[in-house]
């Protein structure tokens, strides 16, 4: 089963950019195509996400941690006419934190969630 996650920080991000759960929901429905932007290597991705009444062209980036399997942790997110990209010792920090996420098992997550170091991301069909 498909499980879909935000951090934090990210979930944060994701409210006052105006970015809908629907949105990374059908994100992650294309990343599991394989239409991805950039795979950075260490269980990171770089997925881009247009933004609503936007399109792609005035979009988003975001940085998710997963092994492309039932687990997708959304880590970090930048608009692109605000930062075009991120610096390397970001992304060594990212795959850092992706890993301990990728790894984590039921019980670890459980405790991120309650603990709200993450949020789950629903589509509407299942109660919060």
């Amino acid at each position: 089963m498909r499980r879909i996650f935000g951090t934090r920080i990210f979930t944060r991000w994701k409210e006052k950019t105006g970015l809908r759960d629907q949105s990374l929901i059908e994100a992650v429905k294309e990343m599991e195509k394989g239409l991805i932007e950039a795979d950075l290597g260490g269980y990171v991705l770089k997925k881009r996400i247009g933004l609503p009444g936007r399109g792609k062209r005035g979009s988003v980036r975001v940085i998710v941690a997963t092994r492309r399997t039932d687990h997708w942790f959304f880590l970090y997110g930048f608009e692109k006419n605000e930062k075009e990209n991120i610096s390397k010792k970001e992304l060594k920090f990212l795959q850092e934190i992706a890993t301990e996420f990728v790894n984590m098992d039921d019980e670890k997550i459980g405790v991120a969630l309650y603990t709200k170091e993450l949020e789950e991301v629903f589509d509407g069909t299942k109660e919060k």
